[in-house]
């Protein structure tokens, strides 16, 4: 598999340090998408903070990915449902520190959770 990434310089907006525009999956033999993942322990009760239920995404993801025999190293696609857009920063550094500083193309939203508790839900797309 290989991927490449496409962020044009001209005719778009620039993309950011920890953002791309476009990633292409060349030679993939499969595609794993991720529901939205939400910051709960195994017992499915929420972190308190946004920094716990930040790590318990992460967490989470490497687990469901890891049931398919992939790391965070094959998303290819993050989209964060944000609560509050207060939380942008926080997201996006835990991004960037799960990621290892690898730009993806993501979007962040803020929306209203189906739960209260739940600050923050992520979904993503992994290819392999």
């Amino acid at each position: 598999m290989e991927i490449v990434t496409h962020s044009p310089t001209e005719g778009v907006y620039a993309a950011t340090g920890d953002y791309v525009h476009a990633i292409e999956v060349r030679n993939a033999e499969r595609l794993l998408f991720v529901a939205g993942t939400m910051g709960l322990d195994p017992t499915g009760v929420p972190g308190t903070t946004l920094a716990e239920q930040l790590e318990l995404i992460w967490s989470n993801l490497r687990a469901i990915l890891a049931s398919a025999d992939m790391t965070v190293d094959n998303i290819v696609r993050l989209t964060s449902y944000l609560r509050d857009a207060s939380y942008a920063e926080a997201n996006a550094e835990a991004r960037v520190a799960a990621l290892g500083n690898r730009a993806i193309p993501t979007t962040a939203i803020v929306a209203e959770t189906l739960v209260s508790d739940w600050l923050v839900e992520i979904e993503v797309t992994a290819a392999g």
